[in-house]
């Protein structure tokens, strides 16, 4: 057969449903052995876009999402969506084309060496250049990048070498088992457990991709400890369980900073420091951690574990829960947790417009069920939706906190609805992210995919103007002009929505998830609450 058609058998084999990406002249033979497999391929409209709809199905899956583009400015624009999956820890295989072999030893039409740039932001990457060697190539880029911590591979393919002729067959892809925890440190983490008198549990999206909610629920239960998570850990404890502290990850001290400051051990359950910095929490750098994880600890100055469990993390938290003797004092948590639910309710009623954005989330979570989908962007709105917004079943809360790129929550949306076709799908954006990826619309339209977008509307990149008025007192060049998004949203078969008064928003929802096509409701909203929050948050007292 074909190199392109092993090259297609070797996705099949690895379980691939769709692929993500843009046609070109170099990627001919892949797309036309594409045309006779059971692998859909999904054309966007923009590469860009094309990773991030690969990256927000990996997180979604655990298995990795797949990108196609064709060679030099197709290649250079997966860049951004293959970093975001890398530092987010989301399984992902980027396939681009390249020139052929005969070429890439010189200067050459659109050549450039795309290794090099992937290099970087990926766990692991090669180029074919004998077409023999194609399943083991495969195999080893969807094993790396599906291990943890996942993140992105890279598989370059000469066009030339596509068209060669190959008797080899695509490789197993059977899983190892994950190992099982060390009875000593299994042993020795129950024992620092039970000395300490204010433990905290810190949950982060390791957690999450490990399955382990229901186990780190009947650990905190039986012990007594409290759970923070990061952001992208929201849902691995149901928001409003007694013990459920919501989330930390603001740099500046919030009320999940009390809990941080009396705890005199922090157990670390799947998280990853790209998320949040342990400098934040443990800014002396001397508090007891117990280190749970896939993988070893970062060497950090300020994340020095008395323990590490390297082990799978469901499996260690199973164990240890029938280590630990006792239960802690659950007066405190209650105490904090009380403090913590009183601001998740400030202003969530308020009738005013431009919207506030706790009553834009108030009433997004009134109309989402459990396991609907929200899709964060990255702006202003990523911070509230972090904070405030109460979910109860993992991986319900898509942000991206690593990368952290704007633009993807609309490409994200459309894989999220490929992945769960029955659950509704909201993707939140300010207007800047929205726009950087708002033709992938005409996509949605063309899949057939019903979903909401909303936009944050303040004419601006929100979140830089806070952080510049916080530093400078003043602002630069992030005010912008607008589209009138309904009409665009219009324009591309979608149905479009503007807010004109708080009380519309609620019903609007409604309304827009009962479209058969995607819509897109835009909510001018008032960023003041912005700064009068960062005011705020220096005036906190400690009810402890």
């Amino acid at each position: 057969m074909k190199a392109s058609d092993l090259f297609v058998k070797c996705l099949e084999r690895e379980g691939v449903k769709y692929i993500f990406g843009l046609p070109g002249e170099e990627n001919l033979d892949l797309l036309n052995s594409l045309q006779s497999s059971s692998i859909t391929f999904i054309p966007t409209r923009h590469e860009q876009a094309a990773a991030f709809m690969a990256d927000v199905y990996g997180r979604l899956t655990g298995q990795a999402g797949v990108c196609l583009s064709t060679l030099g400015p197709g290649a250079t624009n997966l860049a951004t969506g293959i970093a975001d999956a890398n530092l987010d820890h989301a399984p992902l295989v980027a396939i681009t084309a390249q020139a052929g072999l005969e070429r890439i030893h010189k200067e050459s039409h659109q050549y450039v060496d795309i290794l090099h740039c992937f290099e970087p932001i990926t766990k692991w990457n090669s180029r074919v250049e004998r077409a023999s060697v194609i399943p083991e190539i495969v195999r080893k880029a969807f094993k790396i990048a599906q291990a943890e911590k996942p993140g992105a591979c890279h598989i370059e393919l000469p066009e030339d070498v596509m068209g060669f002729e190959v008797g080899q067959e695509p490789l197993s892809t059977s899983r190892a088992r994950r190992p099982s925890p060390d009875r000593p440190s299994l042993k020795t983490a129950a024992e620092l457990i039970e000395k300490s008198r204010q433990p905290l549990i810190l949950a982060g999206n390791g957690a999450v991709r490990g399955k382990a909610g229901k186990e780190l629920l009947a650990f905190s239960r039986k012990t007594g400890i409290p759970v923070t998570n990061t952001f992208m850990g929201k849902g691995i404890v149901p928001w409003d369980d007694e013990l459920a502290l919501l989330s930390t990850g603001l740099q500046s001290r919030d009320y999940i900073s009390f809990g941080f400051e009396r705890a005199d051990l922090v157990i670390a359950v799947g998280y990853d420091l790209v998320e949040y910095s342990p400098r934040h929490w443990n800014p002396d750098g001397n508090k007891p951690i117990i280190h749970i994880d896939f993988t070893a600890s970062e060497v950090d100055a300020y994340y020095q574990p008395s323990v590490e469990i390297v082990a799978d993390v469901r499996e260690t938290l199973e164990l240890l829960t029938l280590e630990v003797r006792g239960q802690k004092d659950m007066s405190y948590p209650k105490t904090l947790r009380a403090s913590i639910l009183k601001e998740l309710e400030d202003r969530s009623a308020d009738e005013g417009f431009p919207v506030k954005p706790q009553r834009i989330l108030r009433d997004v979570r009134n109309v989402l069920g459990k396991e609907d989908l929200l899709i964060s962007d990255v702006g202003a709105h990523k911070i509230w939706i972090a904070r405030i917004f109460p979910a109860s079943v993992p991986n319900t809360v898509i942000i991206s906190n690593g990368f952290a790129a704007m633009g993807i929550a609309l490409p994200g949306a459309i894989a999220a609805k490929l992945v769960h076709p029955d659950r509704k799908v909201l993707a939140i954006c300010g207007d800047g992210g929205f726009l950087m990826t708002c033709s992938e619309l005409e996509t949605a339209r063309r899949l057939g995919l019903a979903f909401v977008v909303l936009i944050f509307n303040d004419d601006g990149y929100g979140l830089i103007k806070w952080k510049q008025q916080r530093k400078f007192g003043r602002e630069f060049a992030t005010s912008l002009g607008n589209p009138d998004f309904k009409r665009l949203a219009e324009s591309y078969g979608a149905k479009g929505y503007r807010i004109g008064a708080a009380k519309e928003l609620a019903p609007m929802l409604r309304e827009a998830f009962a479209q058969r096509v995607p819509a897109v409701i835009e909510v001018p909203v008032d960023y003041r609450e912005n700064f009068r929050f960062m005011e705020h948050l220096g005036q906190f007292v400690c009810a402890l």
